[in-house]
């Protein structure tokens, strides 16, 4: 009988290399379906804008902070690029690995993301690995507090400067309305995370905190909103002078946040002579370590049998 040998798999969107992987890359979201001109140059304008996506670092960096808090191997699989989920499962049984741990680097469950990492990882998944799927962790206490860390020094300092508590929108990337239609929980848990990290901030009413959905796809059909550009037109017709926007839906630096945020929506933000603020990224905050080691310690004990999540 092998002895149980343990690891952790992050997964994660993945993001190119450069501007001329983008083709393949968006090959890779679509599944193969052909994409147009106009949202290849689109893509490729955003990602020139911003310089070099850092996802793919950020999340090596939680990984090697992750195995040195946990004393056990974690790996990193992407769904749309290098490392893929195949690579990272083939070498986790080079390795000798038949327990792993699985957490999506999305807290908030959806079919178009976490769905979709956990299909592709249960195809690839070899004879004689166990496997214990995180579904979700959008209210796990340590990411709550991970967020509130980033965003209440910031709030603080933003409305000192404008002398006066300033409005809050929390965001998360926007999916289509077909898909919460079919009873996807996104929306709502996504909700709760701002709800929840809202609530941990001593003065942040709830009347300062509103949310909007970001990052809105081209693909046809309605997509979820409102948008973050009618929220802050929705701040600026209250009075307000400036706000604060808090992505809650992405654990780290890329291209959402660097370009969507901090170029798309400040430069909005500056043509309605509005200030705007952004809390930094989680990226490799001790906390969400933190809670990254409490989720994979927890799921190992219940493959284990020592605990039960009843």
């Amino acid at each position: 009988m092998s002895v149980a040998k343990s690891a952790i798999l992050l997964l994660a969107h993945g993001t190119p290399d450069s501007s001329a992987d983008i083709p393949e890359f968006l090959n890779h979201v679509t599944g193969g379906r052909p994409v147009s001109d106009a949202l290849m140059q689109e893509i490729t304008y955003r990602y020139s804008r911003c310089g070099k996506s850092p996802l793919t670092e950020i999340t090596m960096q939680q990984a090697k902070a992750l195995q040195a808090k946990m004393g056990l191997p974690v790996y990193v699989g992407m769904r749309n690029w290098k490392p893929f989920i195949v690579e990272a499962v083939r070498q986790m049984a080079e390795d000798g690995i038949n327990k792993v741990v699985a957490i999506c680097l999305a807290p908030q469950n959806s079919s178009t993301s976490v769905g979709l990492y956990r299909k592709a990882l249960t195809a690839e998944m070899k004879p004689g690995m166990s496997l214990q799927f995180v579904e979700c962790w959008h209210d796990h206490p340590l990411l709550i507090q991970a967020f509130a860390e980033r965003l209440e020094p910031v709030w603080r300092q933003a409305s000192a400067e404008m002398g006066a508590a300033l409005p809050v929108i929390f965001t998360a990337h926007s999916v289509p309305m077909r898909t919460i239609q079919a009873g996807d929980p996104y929306e709502r848990q996504a909700k709760e995370t701002a709800r929840l990290v809202g609530n941990r901030i001593a003065g942040l009413t709830a009347e300062l905190q509103h949310f909007a959905f970001q990052s809105q796809g081209m693909a046809a059909g309605p997509w979820l909103g409102p948008t973050v550009e009618r929220a802050m037109l929705e701040q600026k017709k209250e009075g307000h002078k400036g706000v604060v926007i808090a992505p809650i839906g992405f654990v780290c630096d890329h291209v959402e946040v660097l370009y969507d945020v901090d170029i798309g929506f400040r430069e909005f933000a500056t043509e309605q002579d509005l200030r705007m603020w952004r809390p930094e990224s989680l990226n490799t905050s001790d906390t969400l370590v933190a809670a990254l080691a409490k989720l994979a310690s927890t799921r190992l004990a219940l493959a284990s049998g020592i605990v039960s999540l009843a």
